[in-house]
């Protein structure tokens, strides 16, 4: 006889067991998730405000920007306000509901870095032909296909976990709602959905890791050829690349490519990745970008000199 589905709520172990450290990490993942919206945020207004930040690359970096924005808001708010909650619960609908936006934002995020890469080949090694390639239409189109692709990984990731019964317990080890931690829920064998995670998440994310490699591996070999200025502008760039898809893509492997078995490290590493990630994006971006700080420079000149003209 199949277990029937009498789970209508589940409780959220969270991350934090110490009353005496919750006051500490509250003040820290606040701090977090604010940097990360106002960075991330900074960035979005930032291309779009600037008349010299008009090529695809940050066409393709305001929407990473607010890629990220949107990850970390699925699950640092709910993560930030159950530290005061003594009973930390999410209803059955709430739980699937988040499980599907973690990932199609997670989705998203994975294609769009491997179109970022795919940008800079192009840049780097057909310079020549870059602005014939990579128009308007191109690079809208390979935004739109990114939101696809992280849509259908979401949907199916929630398909094979929604399908599944779940008569108890329902406590899930974790501060939000996750594919493996559910699995592990399951009074049913979840050996297939097992691997079916680890086909559509692990090898999703290994995949675009591989692809990324290759492509940059290619566009440093063909900088060997460049002056030294075009040479050292093209590794600032990349560099900033390379950083964000190790720290992005290293947590996804560990998490998806492997059984579906429980490791205590496992909250610690997504926390880095859907929570400490999206606020290092910006960062990085940044600190090595002088284009975007000369941006930020004069978007902030400019609403300095509109709030002094409006005080007068």
């Amino acid at each position: 006889m199949e277990p029937t589905q009498n789970v209508t709520e589940f409780i959220l172990l969270g991350i934090c067991h110490n009353e005496m450290l919750q006051p500490v990490c509250f003040v820290f993942f606040v701090l977090i998730y604010i940097a990360t919206v106002l960075g991330n945020l900074l960035i979005i207004v930032t291309v779009k405000n600037s008349e010299y930040l008009k090529s695809p690359m940050y066409f393709f970096l305001s929407y990473l920007s607010f890629v990220d924005m949107c990850f970390s808001s699925v699950t640092a708010p709910k993560l930030i306000a159950d530290f005061f909650v003594e009973r930390r619960t999410i209803s059955f609908d709430g739980c699937i509901a988040q499980l599907f936006v973690v990932h199609f934002f997670g989705g998203t995020e994975i294609f769009l870095l491997t179109v970022m890469a795919y940008d800079r080949y192009i840049a780097i090694c057909k310079p020549l032909h870059y602005t014939t390639i990579m128009t308007g239409y191109v690079c809208g189109s390979l935004v739109m296909a990114s939101w696809v692709g992280g849509f259908v990984h979401s949907l199916v990731q929630t398909l094979l976990t929604i399908q599944l019964p779940f008569c108890g317990p329902n406590e899930i080890d974790h501060y939000f709602c996750d594919v493996q931690p559910l699995l592990k829920l399951a009074c049913t064998d979840t050996y297939l959905a097992g691997m079916m995670v680890i086909v559509n998440s692990g090898m999703i994310s290994l995949i675009c890791f591989v692809v990324l490699v290759v492509s940059y591996v290619v566009i440093l070999v063909s900088l060997k050829t460049r002056s030294s200025e075009g040479r050292r502008k093209a590794l600032s760039t990349c560099a900033s690349h390379i950083a964000v898809v190790i720290i992005f893509f290293g947590p996804l492997i560990f998490m998806y490519l492997r059984p579906s078995t429980i490791f205590s490290e496992d909250k610690m590493v997504t926390v880095f990745s859907t929570i400490i990630t999206p606020m290092l994006n910006p960062l990085i971006y940044t600190l090595r970008n002088e284009e975007v700080k000369n941006a930020m420079r004069k978007l902030g000149m400019m609403l300095r000199n509109y709030f002094s003209s409006s005080l007068h």
